[in-house]
């Protein structure tokens, strides 16, 4: 049974980092692409996109967060993580780890709630 457990996330004053974790159990298959989304707080408040690793080890990160976070992987631990500095209070997100397996399908995370708050 494929697992995603996420890690890292808590309350951090405006300016501060934080580091998110997302580690893969439960199968062998190739993973193709992982990704951060997340949800703010709100009626109407969709998931959206943060940033995605590929496989080949291509990046792709939101406008929002381009120049503060960071998504990286690493393969022998089966763990994605996203450093996030420069935190701003629209930051504030339960965030979440999504992973595409190949020929199994999308499964994501439970979510990690980042709070920036002073």
């Amino acid at each position: 049974q494929v697992q995603l457990v996420e890690s890292g996330g808590g309350l951090v004053q405006p300016g501060g980092s934080l580091r998110l974790s997302c580690a893969v159990s439960g199968t062998s298959c190739r993973i193709n692409t992982r990704g951060w989304y997340r949800q703010a707080p709100g009626p109407g408040k969709e998931r959206e996109l943060v940033a995605t690793v590929t496989s080949g080890g291509s990046t792709n990160h939101a406008d929002a967060v381009k120049g503060r976070f960071t998504i990286s992987r690493d393969n022998a631990k089966n763990t994605v993580y996203l450093q996030m500095n420069s935190l701003k209070p629209e930051d504030t997100a339960v965030y979440y780890c999504k992973v595409d397996i190949a020929a199994i399908g999308q499964y994501w995370g439970q979510g990690t709630q980042v709070t920036v708050s002073s």
